[in-house]
């Protein structure tokens, strides 16, 4: 019973390691239980679309409850290590008897405190191997944090990416930038930097999956909102006399099919053409 327990303790931190490798550093996938979380968050704030998405809200709030539910997981896994060894293996301050703090509760206390690297000191394992774990698991509780900054960090510059480039989008619009005036040297240059903020925002996409589940707000800012006008760009520059306009033109559909193969395999699954994609794009996220 006692290995029992602490392999499934080992099991759920070793499970929570993992998510966090492939969820903060590892490029090309994401977690499996960060990604439900956050998908949950998602669809859940969609039947509360009045509050939560355009309060900006969901992501957010699935950060925090993945980063408490890692945080969880692994106290708890490494209590069940701790319990089946308590009172015996642990050496308890003046005036607590041993027998009557020894329960799952005590052990679930003496993980939270040592995860937090808080070090109380009233209840302290005196055992050879649990004195190794309970110093590894703080190192464990010290990287969840490094990892939630680096996370943080990570994100929210992918999302003012992200919206910048919804924004030029607008401009573009607003300024309606078509038709003869996109067949010159200059629209070329234009197009061109679109197709490389394109590609930056597929690569956050990969990289900070999570990003898909934020809220850009107000339609300006939003690039589900402006992508079938950059879908437009492309299709006119298709059709430009300058050559360096349809190269340039060129690049930035290529951009875009790029932008929605990653949507379409990692959140979408529609299995439709980009224009389709990027219609669910824009209904999933309200516009």
């Amino acid at each position: 019973m006692t290995w029992a327990l602490s392999l499934v303790g080992a099991a759920l931190v070793l499970f929570v390691l993992r998510d966090v490798f492939h969820t903060l550093w590892h490029p090309t996938r994401h977690g499996g239980l960060s990604r439900l979380v956050m998908r949950s968050v998602w669809r859940l704030s969609s039947r509360r679309g009045d509050r939560l998405r355009p309060a900006g809200l969901a992501g957010p709030t699935g950060m925090m409850i993945v980063v408490a539910i890692w945080a969880l997981i692994v106290a708890v896994g490494c209590a069940l290590m701790y319990w089946p060894h308590m009172p015996d293996d642990f050496s308890y301050a003046a005036g607590l008897a041993p027998g009557s703090h020894a329960g799952p509760l005590d052990a679930l206390y003496v993980s939270l405190v040592t995860l937090a690297t808080l070090g109380l000191g009233d209840i302290v394992p005196t055992s050879g191997w649990l004195r190794v774990l309970a110093p590894m698991e703080a190192l464990v509780g010290f990287a969840l944090l490094s990892a939630t900054v680096a996370w943080i960090l990570g994100v929210y510059p992918a999302l003012a990416r992200r919206r910048a480039l919804a924004l030029r989008l607008s401009h573009l619009r607003r300024s309606r930038a078509t038709g003869r005036a996109l067949d010159t040297d200059g629209s070329a240059a234009l197009l061109d930097a679109l197709a490389s903020a394109v590609s930056i925002v597929t690569v956050d996409f990969l990289q900070y999956a999570e990003s898909y589940y934020f809220y850009d707000g107000e339609e300006h800012i939003a690039l589900p909102a402006q992508l079938t006008y950059a879908t437009d760009l492309a299709d006119q520059a298709a059709r430009a006399r300058h050559p360096d306009v349809r190269v340039s033109g060129a690049a930035l559909r290529t951009a875009l099919d790029d932008l929605a193969t990653v949507l379409d395999a990692r959140f979408l699954r529609t299995g439709e053409a980009p224009a389709g994609v990027f219609a669910a794009y824009a209904a999933d996220h309200g516009r």
